[in-house]
């Protein structure tokens, strides 16, 4: 494509349109004119030609200002193209207004602070996480990957937790259910580095929280990161809080260890998080000890030590078991809430399938020490892929049927120091086949987000109806 020839004015004309409007010179009518300060004479305006290069200087730094943005190159004054390059022009025209929505999306760089905004001891740990899965989010907040945990007992050594892979983002909620003894709590607390040594210990896997491994990392570095980057809420506030001392002598012993600050700043913000868990008159319970406190406000003083420190991961073993259902309601409102403020990623550990059906984003299901389907929330109610599954939620009770068939799951767990080969769920299992008895399904992928640890599946939802032996009258 050849130029067209145009004249001296023509050319002026469209030098002139390709400035910013508010450069413009028969624009300047439109806009009003700088405010002066009281007491101050007005700028004169610079005449001849060292004011007009004064001028053009300023309006140059300002173009380059506007074009620095983040990943971008500030280009410099337009070129004329070499003979033949034109050869694409209609179709770099045809996406031209797409680009520039584009380009006039991205955020301008922002400045360097003045002064690091984290505490010196946590500059070297927020180091460690790659900067690029910090800017595009390429990686989970907590990756985890095949973990293993055992312990050692007079029969001797089995392992509590047995190649459990799952992974959480921040902001989102994964809920990890299972009947009792199943390896929920000791993945809980071989994520915090809690597991007792001896009789128990990590035997392999990985942990991975920001990008760094937990594994075998240092016990400075995980004292460190317990209550700061990660924290967790106990099943029985009253045996997890020390008699001893007041609710908010404990509060500023944790924001004293992980955010120097004086003492005055540590108890206004222990009071601020009592505040923050809808605790009432918090400069009163801040002076209470916790057996003055209710089970409700005792859970709710875990939650805000927990909180403290606003760690990126919170990881609740079973929080609402000992309430009533009426405080369990306000305590899962609460955390849901506290979510939404903070954008946490939320690790819930329980054995109660309504909680997960008020809260989880996504469901891990446990058994024997073994994830055996993980989904999200939504897709695992509505179309469960193991038979453990499938008998968990047809074990729940109706209300729209006066009379009913009660679904049960017919045996027992098997012993942790006897598991069998294959299936640890085969003996219990009604659609069993003999490849389950000889070899242990992997956690495979059966459908969008949908993994499941069986043999048979995709299940057949027509068949998979778990029977019982006998009827139960709703009362």
């Amino acid at each position: 494509m050849v130029r067209a020839p145009c004249g001296r004015g023509l050319q002026r004309r469209r030098q002139h349109a390709g400035r910013p409007a508010r450069d413009r010179g028969h624009c300047g009518s439109l806009r009003r004119p700088p405010r002066t300060p009281p007491g101050r004479a007005p700028a004169r305006r610079p005449r001849g030609r060292r004011g007009r290069g004064r001028r053009q200087a300023r309006q140059a730094g300002r173009g380059a200002a506007r074009r620095r943005r983040r990943g971008l190159r500030a280009t410099g004054p337009p070129r004329r193209r070499p003979r033949g390059a034109g050869a694409g022009a209609a179709a770099a025209l045809s996406q031209e207004s797409g680009a520039r929505a584009a380009l006039l999306g991205l955020p301008p760089r922002p400045a360097r602070p003045r002064r690091h905004p984290r505490p010196r001891r946590d500059r070297g740990a927020h180091r460690a996480v790659p900067a690029r899965a910090r800017r595009h989010g390429l990686m989970a907040l907590l990756e985890v990957h095949e973990l293993r945990t055992e312990f050692d007992t007079d029969e001797g050594r089995f392992p509590a937790v047995d190649g459990v892979s799952f992974g959480v983002d921040a902001g989102r909620t994964l809920a990890i259910v299972g009947e009792s003894g199943c390896g929920k709590s000791v993945t809980a607390l071989s994520l915090m580095g809690l597991v007792p040594d001896p009789p128990g210990r990590i035997a392999g896997g990985s942990i991975r929280f920001e990008g760094r491994e937990l594994v075998g990392a240092p016990r400075r570095e995980l004292l460190d990161l317990r209550g700061n980057g990660m924290a967790m809420i106990f099943q029985e506030p009253m045996s997890s809080l020390n008699p001893a001392f007041t609710i908010g002598e404990q509060i500023v012993e944790a924001l004293q260890r992980h955010r120097p600050m004086p003492r005055a700043a540590a108890e206004a913000r222990a009071i601020e998080v009592l505040r923050q868990v809808r605790i009432p008159a918090a400069e009163q319970r801040f002076h209470e000890y916790p057996h003055k406190l209710s089970g409700g406000m005792r859970q709710r003083a875990m939650i805000a030590m927990a909180l403290s420190c606003e760690p990126r991961l919170l990881i609740a073993d079973e929080p609402t078991t000992a309430l009533d259902v009426t405080i369990q309601a306000q305590i899962l409102q609460l955390m849901a809430s506290l979510q939404a403020e903070t954008g946490m990623a939320l690790i819930l550990i329980t054995h109660d399938l309504g909680v997960v059906a008020e809260v989880a984003d996504e469901v891990a299901v446990m058994y024997s020490g073994r994830i055996v389907e993980r989904a999200p929330a939504r897709t695992l109610f509505e179309e469960p892929q193991h038979p453990y599954t499938v008998g968990l939620l047809g074990s729940i009770p109706r209300l729209d049927l006066a009379r009913e068939w009660l679904a049960s799951i017919e045996g027992q767990v098997p012993d942790p120091q006897q598991r069998p080969r294959g299936c640890h769920f085969a003996a219990r299992c009604p659609f069993a086949i003999a490849r389950c008895q000889a070899e242990a399904p992997p956690l495979a992928e059966v459908g969008a987000q949908h993994r499941s640890a069986c043999w048979r599946a995709p299940l057949d939802p027509d068949v998979l109806a778990p029977e019982a032996s006998e009827p139960v009258a709703a009362t």
